[in-house]
């Protein structure tokens, strides 16, 4: 070690260890190629600083810890990184792993270097539930880190990839889990910031240690058919080669071998075998400009015939990752199908590279390109919607899953009715697009028109189609959509919307429940002063009434609990004199059955609750008959008709039960079966259905149950909007002279 620690740092002292000296003189090496001395000395007593901090601890393999961070740093040597990221990354796991705090990396190496490290560093201050809620919330806060400096993210990739290679020390059960987390999450958000080279390399490392048979046949199928290959290659790289001079194009002509991972993948989702894969040969074309990419496309489909519906510009449209290139499969000799990759320099170094291209740049003279400019635009749009994401995401475990479907995109491209593109997942529905244009648009949505006819929200979306969302200012989001909606966007916003109605709803069925409770008190939630009600949040340790009302209308506090809490306080006893019949009998009046009493004043069910008022599926209660509430902790209400028998069920948890009657006048629709037994004839069913609709009756659902030749049960699920519009539809069925009966389905 040639470089001596300035006057003015801290004194540090580290025994001699050559395995370290070693390894910090690989990550020298790769510095002096592009830092000057001051910089490379400042990464010098980063490594000093380092080597004390973990001094005695050693990694599984057996060698010093501190050889780890000085390989990590290599890494990002390599990839021509800044020196705050090169010092960071040799400091990544101090915090984490010793005593030194991020105020003392702050004083010696600056509030750059300081925030990186705290970045990459786990929680290990907070306790968790469980194991899997620890590793989202650490994930959690890397993401959010990442948001405000790119540069975490990337030494976390090095940092994974350096223990990918050298996992071999590791209980086997350990290196599944990493290699099942590095497929999963860290090379899907290599692949999201277009950093090719690592990701091929977490993705193979990840393969070999997660699907170790898997890996090894498919290295050995390589290996066998190799050979049989040259041949062909050699042959299709001389012809393009030539063709280009014959045109006048200036190109680098590359044949390339697939990687196993990616071998398999598309074995399997493709539903292909070895020899199907193996078989595509694969040529990139490197050029000067975006005008000669098209010139040698054109080159290339003279030279070969272009298998229709094979090709994509991804120069015009680029992947959402930034990457830019021109695909095209051609018949090539042998009639063996090639797969040509045509794309700039500037457009390769940065599909290489990635995000990472602009520290590239900055080292160099060299100003960064537009396509370099437009991948950080893509980049920058995705933390958007991760911050987005992580402001509506319920937990950490929540944000987790909304993160891992957003970094799986296999675009689709659509437009705005304006012209304006959009990149989609494949896959993604109208309400994806929808939340993509705007959160309000989504949360407005009540139809779609694509290529301009109308089309269900839940459509999938193909590349090339224009959409147009219809809004309606009263409209809301629908819990349905949660089943077809793929972007994280969306599936988040979405929740976050309904966990607001729901609250909005559980607090205003809470707050009635609750008043009904008080009753059997002869008191009203408007006798009680706001200076007696803080009391009463206090007891029951709430930050406000509101608290209180949700927890009593999702059915997690009883009503009668509460009231009776309320009726007890003694601001409230010296009023006993004049309601003292009321008071004395409060619980016989109030709560039915549960202590035996008789029935107060049932509460009124409306049918606009929302989700804190259920039907029950099993009996299909609507307007009309006789019912039954029961309180159901975290969903409300489920309410039941007299004759279900389910209730039977309810009858040991008699303090679940809540009297519940219709409102006069009742809103909405109510979902109910009826079995119609028919006689077969050609055309019965198309008559019976028209004979319900006529009824304005919609048919949610139809089963056929053909009992033997002569008749027929046909089971109608339909919406009515009570008994009296029940028992019209069910007389106007009955005139049929083919109805041999019809009846309601109550279980």
């Amino acid at each position: 070690m040639s470089l001596p620690v300035p006057a003015d740092f801290p004194e540090i002292t580290i025994p001699s260890e050559a395995r370290a000296d070693a390894a910090y003189e690989v990550l020298r090496l790769a510095l002096v190629h592009y830092f000057d001395e001051a910089q490379i000395a400042n990464i010098y007593h980063a490594y000093l600083f380092g080597a004390q901090a973990h001094q005695g601890q050693m990694r599984q393999s057996g060698d010093p810890y501190i050889s780890h961070p000085l390989a990590v740093a290599t890494i990002l040597a390599e990839m021509r990184m800044d020196a705050d990221s090169i010092a960071a990354a040799i400091l990544h796991d101090v915090i984490e792993d010793t005593p030194t705090g991020k105020e003392q990396i702050a004083e010696r190496f600056g509030e750059d270097v300081a925030q990186l490290v705290d970045g990459v560093s786990k929680l290990t201050q907070i306790e968790f539930e469980s194991k899997v809620e620890a590793q989202a919330e650490n994930f959690r806060k890397m993401l959010l880190a990442m948001v405000q400096d790119i540069r975490v993210i990337i030494i976390k990739l090095a940092d994974r990839l350096h223990n990918m290679r050298t996992l071999g020390a590791m209980r086997s059960d350990k290196r599944r889990r990493i290699a099942r987390e590095t497929l999963d999450i860290y090379a899907p958000i290599a692949n999201r910031l277009g950093m090719n080279v690592m990701r091929s390399e977490l993705q193979e490392l990840g393969f070999s240690e997660f699907y170790p048979m898997r890996h090894r046949v498919i290295a050995e199928s390589v290996r066998k058919a190799r050979g049989n290959r040259k041949e062909i290659v050699s042959k299709v790289q001389v012809a393009i080669e030539e063709r280009l001079r014959e045109e006048g194009l200036e190109g680098l002509v590359d044949g390339r071998e697939k990687l196993l991972y990616s071998i398999y993948q598309k074995m399997r989702f493709k539903q292909l075998s070895f020899s199907e894969v193996f078989d595509v040969y694969a040529f990139r074309i490197t050029v000067d400009s975006v005008d000669s990419c098209y010139r040698v496309l054109g080159a290339m489909h003279n030279l070969y015939k272009p298998l229709p519906g094979k090709f994509k510009d991804y120069v015009a449209i680029p992947k959402a990752n930034g990457y830019q290139s021109l695909h095209t499969i051609l018949f090539g000799p042998y009639g063996v199908p090639i797969e040509v990759q045509i794309r700039t320099r500037e457009m390769d170094r940065l599909a290489e590279a990635g995000v990472a291209a602009h520290w590239l740049y900055k080292q160099s003279d060299e100003q960064g390109t537009f396509a370099e400019g437009r991948s950080h635009r893509h980049v920058r749009e995705w933390m958007r919607s991760l911050l987005e994401m992580q402001k509506s995401a319920g937990d950490s475990l929540e944000f987790l899953e909304n993160v891992k479907i957003d970094l799986f995109p296999e675009e689709v491209y659509v437009f705005t009715p304006k012209g304006t593109i959009m990149e989609l997942p494949r896959g993604s529905t109208a309400v994806d697009f929808a939340y993509a244009v705007h959160t309000g648009v989504g949360n407005r949505c009540v139809a779609a028109k694509i290529d301009r006819r109308l089309a269900p929200l839940s459509t999938p979306l193909i590349n090339g189609q224009t959409v147009r969302i219809i809004t309606a200012p009263a409209a809301q989001p629908n819990p349905t959509w949660l089943n077809f909606v793929v972007t994280g966007k969306a599936r988040t916003n979405i929740r976050h919307y309904l966990k607001n109605l729901q609250r909005d709803e559980s607090i205003e069925l809470g707050r009635r429940m609750l008043e009904q409770a008080l009753k059997g008190y002869a008191l009203s939630i408007n006798d009680l002063s706001p200076g007696y009600m803080q009391l009463i949040i206090d007891e029951f340790r709430s930050n406000k009434l509101e608290d209180i009302y949700e927890d009593i209308g999702l059915g997690n506090r009883p009503a009668p609990l509460v009231a009776r809490r309320i009726a007890e306080a003694p601001i409230f006893k010296g009023d006993v004199q004049s309601r003292s019949k009321t008071f004395k009998h409060a619980f016989s009046r109030y709560m039915p059955a549960w202590l035996g009493g008789n029935k107060m004043r049932p509460l009124a069910i409306t049918g606009t609750e929302g989700m804190v008022v259920t039907f029950a599926r099993c009996c299909h209660p609507i307007p009309g008959d006789s019912i039954q509430g029961f309180v159901s902790a975290g969903r409300g209400i489920v309410v039941h008709t007299e004759s279900c028998k389910n209730v039977a069920d309810f009858r040991n948890n008699p303090e679940k039960w809540v009297d519940v009657r219709w409102e006069t006048h009742t809103e909405g629709e109510f979902p109910v079966d009826i079995r119609v037994d028919v006689i077969n004839r050609r055309g019965v069913l198309a008559i019976i259905a028209s004979a319900i609709s006529e009824m304005d009756t919609n048919i949610n659902n139809v089963t056929i149950d053909g009992r033997d030749g002569k008749y027929s049960a046909l089971t109608f699920s339909i919406s009515v909007q009570g008994r009296v519009h029940l028992a019209r539809v069910m007389r106007h069925v009955k005139a049929f002279e083919m109805v041999s009966r019809i009846t309601r389905v109550k279980g």
